[in-house]
């Protein structure tokens, strides 16, 4: 199964060199209805679910790919504006679950003694799963991990490359400065070898393809 992490140059060349990329926390997901996809019917609820999302945050963490690097508002929105760099990584499906999109929030089991939401493990594992329609764009696949305190680095999290998950491409945006012989020496190391390619703007579709003249020379 192919992947992709798109993110500005400067992280991609940090990701590439330490081989790793930096696990994201729930509380700090670009989206407010992390977890908040299901039917709230009251205040009790809302705090409930609150207390819920705090919970799994503190031992909790999650990488966030794409199943494609060819959608330019991707580009714009995680790869600083179409300068940065896609990561694509061969990783064991098992790994991964696939984000559903919906219209409308669900319903969660509701304790009939205190009137609260208790979800099940598997609605939990929904809301972790589930985005508003909206986000379809983005293709997303996510690698759910338990977060190990001893590894922290200035508060941070990281996952290492392995043979879980491991890089196979890297693919320079179409506004990315970076000269592609540098990214190709930064690779030579890596076994099996990471093909480099430049992007560029489709001409007559609305796509981010491969530079091809861009590319030339050893892969």
């Amino acid at each position: 199964m192919n992947v992709y992490y798109l993110t500005p140059s400067q992280f991609a060349l940090s990701n590439i060199a330490l081989r790793r990329l930096k696990i994201a926390r729930i509380s700090d997901l670009n989206d407010p209805f992390e977890l908040m996809a299901m039917v709230v019917r009251n205040e009790r609820d809302l705090a409930t679910f609150h207390r819920l999302k705090s919970e799994l945050n503190k031992d909790n963490g999650l990488l966030c790919f794409a199943r494609s690097w060819e959608n330019p508002v991707m580009w714009g929105h995680y790869a600083d504006r179409h300068t940065g760099i896609a990561l694509g990584f061969e990783a064991q499906e098992s790994l991964f679950k696939t984000v559903q999109y919906a219209k409308n929030p669900f319903a969660v089991t509701i304790d009939p003694l205190t009137d609260l939401p208790r979800p099940t493990e598997a609605e939990v594992e929904k809301l972790l799963s589930t985005k508003f329609h909206d986000w379809a764009y983005e293709n997303e696949v996510r690698v759910f991990v338990n977060l190990d305190h001893s590894t922290k680095e200035s508060g941070l999290y990281f996952y290492p490359f392995d043979e879980k998950l491991t890089l196979r491409e890297v693919i320079l945006g179409p506004k990315c400065e970076l000269p592609i012989d540098r990214i190709r020496e930064l690779v030579k190391s890596f076994e099996p070898p990471v093909r480099v390619v430049k992007s560029s703007i489709a001409l007559g579709t609305f796509n981010v393809v491969e530079n091809s003249l861009a590319t030339q020379g050893p892969a």
